[in-house]
């Protein structure tokens, strides 16, 4: 890879950094599973940047790289016994800002969303990132009828697992 295009990506990169932080924070359990997944998605998305062309906006072409190797990466670790390390995890948030409530609420959607399935958990990602459902459609290959309806059948299902 060329100085320029290295330059490129590491801009871009810097720029759209939280986009993989928020993938990981959806796939991994805890503070050193986030930090390798974060790892893993970067080194992919250098291989990967030589190849793209720029037909979608960057930060769609890295929200594709990003969910396609966590998914991948969480589908490989389901066969490893699971553990959790919450306290590991820091929050920096000032007093003023601590809501209990919020934080609980938070933690529930959190589970509830880890129930999901790979797809449907990047689905609601890309939702809650406002994304419409054109670029959540483009984002993970399928059509953007299928992504609305998968939508509101994911929006049952959590409705069921934080309402039993």
């Amino acid at each position: 890879m060329n100085k320029e295009l290295e330059h490129q990506f590491v801009t871009e990169l810097e720029s759209n950094q939280n986009i993989v932080h928020k993938v990981c924070s959806l796939y991994a359990n805890n503070r050193e599973a986030h930090n390798d997944l974060f790892q893993e998605i970067t080194i992919q998305l250098w291989k990967a940047y030589p190849k793209f062309r720029g037909d979608s906006k960057f930060s769609t072409w890295m929200y594709r790289v990003a969910l396609n190797t966590a998914i991948s990466l969480y589908r490989k670790s389901k066969k490893k016994p699971t553990t959790y390390d919450y306290d590991s995890v820091v929050y920096k948030i000032s007093a003023e800002e601590y809501d209990p409530t919020e934080e609980q609420q938070l933690n529930l959607m959190y589970s509830a969303v880890r129930q999901l399935g790979d797809i449907d958990k990047a689905l609601v990602f890309l939702y809650l990132e406002d994304k419409n459902y054109s670029e959540i459609a483009d984002t993970l290959g399928i059509s953007e009828v299928n992504a609305r309806v998968k939508m509101n059948r994911i929006k049952t299902k959590l409705r069921t697992i934080l309402n039993p």
